[in-house]
């Protein structure tokens, strides 16, 4: 009996025209070119302008996209899931107003809020959606509209983040390839040390809440990293383990593109050759959960059927895993 797998089929990307460069930060906050790449390896990230067009007017522009590349009728698609950190708007589902823009009549959607793992956590519904044998076409977008959140006054996040978003069609693979395991977890412990303190149910918007500026994105770093590097390289020696697969067995890691410093460190602690690490942080910085599709947008040349692909991520909750995936087509 054959085993149905669910696997990416067609990848798509989007990221803003504006380039929103160090040299640019450094007028902005105390900060400077050295500064920021020595610390981070980014020189540049995008930004959506005007800010208003909302995380929506990038999902719908990467998932188109992906449907022109892939040559489908968006009436085909059967669930349309947003990994996202910065909806539209409360309440009002982000992935049903971009089902609906692309086309997708005959699909259903929701927002996925999984911090800089929403992508990750995405890939696990996306295939236990299709590997149930109910759809057969599932759009996974991975946006975020980081600039709408982040404090420009505080270099401690404002040189990291940038805006962009990713898709992926997952289908049904009866060769076995695609989504083989995962290990996902989550620690609530971690949300006092990356979050926005104001704006939820907790802390509604007041006047006194902007005043202060709690709705800004706060982040401890050192706190950040430690986690990050720690959890992530567990989950990914985990995954290995669980598949008897040696480090050399991998061809490609996708690591969530938080900071040089954290890929670095997964990379050593991991005996990984770097080779293996999949980079753009440089040019786009942390797009949250857009940074694992804006990979495969952009090496997607590089990836060959049968190729062994890890993926990896850690964000605000705290929300970490791995995910060990084949690779089902040629470009």
């Amino acid at each position: 009996m054959t085993t149905k797998t669910a696997a990416i089929t067609a990848v798509g990307g989007y990221v803003p025209e504006h380039v929103l460069t160090n040299a640019a930060l450094a007028h902005m906050v105390d900060t400077n070119d050295e500064w920021i790449v020595s610390r981070t390896g980014i020189k540049e990230r995008r930004i959506l302008k005007p800010a208003s067009l909302g995380t929506s007017y990038m999902a719908i522009a990467a998932g188109r996209d992906l449907i022109k590349k892939k040559h489908i009728d968006p009436a085909t698609i059967d669930l349309v899931i947003v990994s996202t950190t910065t909806p539209d708007m409360p309440v009002s589902s982000t992935a049903a107003y971009v089902a609906t823009s692309l086309g997708a009549t005959n699909a259903f959607g929701y927002d996925l809020q999984g911090a800089c793992s929403g992508f990750l956590f995405g890939m696990s519904a996306a295939s236990a959606h299709i590997v149930s044998g109910r759809y057969k076409k599932v759009l996974l977008i991975g946006a975020d509209t980081m600039s709408s959140i982040i404090d420009y006054t505080d270099r401690t996040t404002c040189v990291i983040f940038g805006d962009g978003a990713g898709a992926v069609l997952f289908e049904p693979n009866e060769e076995g390839l695609g989504l083989q395991d995962e290990v996902l977890r989550v620690d609530g412990k971690g949300r006092e040390f990356l979050k926005i303190e104001a704006g939820g149910s907790m802390l509604p918007a007041s006047s006194e809440t902007v005043s202060k500026r709690q709705h800004f994105l706060h982040q401890e770093g050192r706190q950040v990293f430690k986690f990050a590097v720690s959890n992530m390289s567990s989950a990914i020696d985990q995954v290995l383990q669980q598949n008897q697969l040696a480090n050399k067995d991998i061809d490609y890691v996708v690591a969530h593109q938080a900071n040089k410093r954290i890929l670095d460190a997964i990379a050593k602690n991991l005996e990984l050759d770097y080779g293996q690490m999949l980079t753009n942080i440089e040019r786009y910085g942390n797009t949250t959960a857009a940074t694992l599709p804006l990979l495969l947008w952009d090496y997607e040349s590089k990836l060959k059927k049968n190729q062994k692909l890890l993926f990896t991520a850690f964000g605000g909750g705290f929300t970490w895993g791995a995910t060990y995936l084949t690779w089902a087509y040629n470009n």
